[in-house]
């Protein structure tokens, strides 16, 4: 079988693994150089702490376990299993953090309530203020910024893959009398296949919306930052409360009497924001993120939300935190029904659409990736 995947992202470059590791011949097709979108501009956190209970965390369990095995394939992956800790600072957001260890799916996601001195036992750099952390096990992390470079030079080596960088695909062509199908790029190539996976991340417009109309399907604009290295390891990531009010896993009267009892910071509530935190292999943090949900965006990137994500920060280091070298923006594509883990569409005959993980592409993409392959019975 040949496969076209259209969008050399994370989920796109995870379908191509897929199809090559059963044996199959893979084009990839990309618009720019190389991947430039969300996948490269997140935290590279394999979380499933924070996933709704049932199929999210399933997928997210299942993404996780193909992730540790491509990572001990594939060292340069970066692939870590450091677990998280989310400090708690008072009665009610620790009412939230036993609420969820309470959780009869609590084992699955490693979960675990640590006092203030084991947490630094687990995590020494949280040298500041808190009483106690919800610990999640299972939480792990890659390196974001170079996954899907390593990736692809391992699918090259394979001898059945083929990646075209700088063409965009314009016309998806349907399945003939011999069973083949294919894309027309703007460069004027046919390029023929047995299936094509159209994996165009935030990029709705255009060759998706002819083909698949108005899919429920939105666009989420973040702001996240990194850091000089910090000068000691920092062992686990890293959340605070307000990620209590984000992820669907914390849902319960507990969180319930955190909202009404203590009021988000007006400058989180502002810009939707969570503190999640994430040490790269040079040492540097990854911190985020806000959240923008309504159109038309914003252009730029403000300096307010990182005054005080590094408030937050500092009160859990218990020291400064270290210069902050780079910021920026990204967009990702979120299913309109949020507790859907992905948009999958058959919009042709041998054609399918795979968007909208939001959030959980960098954790779900290799199952999401699965569960096509095996729907298209490759």
């Amino acid at each position: 079988m040949r496969v076209i995947v259209v969008g050399a992202g994370v989920v796109g470059t995870m379908h191509a693994w897929q199809a090559v590791e059963r044996g199959h011949e893979v084009v990839q097709i990309e618009r720019e150089a190389e991947a430039r979108g969300a996948s490269l501009r997140n935290f590279g956190q394999i979380w499933v702490s924070g996933r709704a209970g049932g199929e999210e965390l399933e997928t997210a369990l299942r993404a996780r376990e193909l992730w540790e095995g491509i990572g001990a394939r594939i060292p340069e992956l970066g692939f870590r299993a450091i677990g998280s800790l989310t400090p708690v600072r008072n009665d009610l957001e620790l009412a939230v953090a036993e609420a969820a260890v309470a959780r009869p799916d609590a084992a699955a996601r490693g979960y675990k309530l640590v006092t203030a001195d084991e947490a630094r036992a687990i995590n020494p750099a949280l040298r500041g203020e808190f009483v106690s952390a919800l610990h999640c096990e299972r939480d792990a992390a890659v390196e974001p910024r170079t996954a899907q470079l390593v990736l692809r030079k391992a699918l090259l080596a394979s001898g059945r893959y083929t990646f075209l960088p700088g063409r965009e695909v314009r016309e998806v062509i349907e399945s003939g009398k011999d069973g083949r199908g294919g894309v027309r790029d703007d460069h004027g190539d046919v390029h023929t296949a047995d299936a094509v996976v159209l994996c165009t991340g935030a990029w709705l417009g255009g060759l998706v919306r002819e083909i698949a109309g108005d899919i429920p399907v939105r666009r989420v604009r973040l702001q996240m930052a990194q850091t000089d290295p910090l000068g000691e390891p920092l062992t686990t990531s890293v959340a605070d409360a307000d990620s209590f009010r984000y992820y669907p896993a914390y849902a319960s009267e507990a969180l319930d009497a955190l909202n009404a009892g203590q009021a988000q910071e007006p400058m989180a509530a502002a810009h939707k924001m969570q503190l999640l935190m994430v040490q790269r292999r040079d040492g540097g943090l990854t911190i985020g993120d806000t959240h923008e949900y309504e159109h038309p965006f914003a252009f730029d990137t403000l300096e307010d939300p990182y005054e005080h994500l590094t408030q937050v920060i500092e009160g859990f280091l218990g020291r400064p935190l270290p210069k902050i070298r780079r910021r920026w923006a990204g967009v990702y594509a979120q299913c309109t029904d949020t507790s859907r883990v992905v948009h999958r569409q058959r919009v042709r005959d041998g054609v399918w659409l795979v968007t909208g993980p939001g959030g959980r592409g960098m954790t779900c993409s290799p199952a999401i990736a699965e569960t096509t392959a095996d729907e298209l019975g490759w």
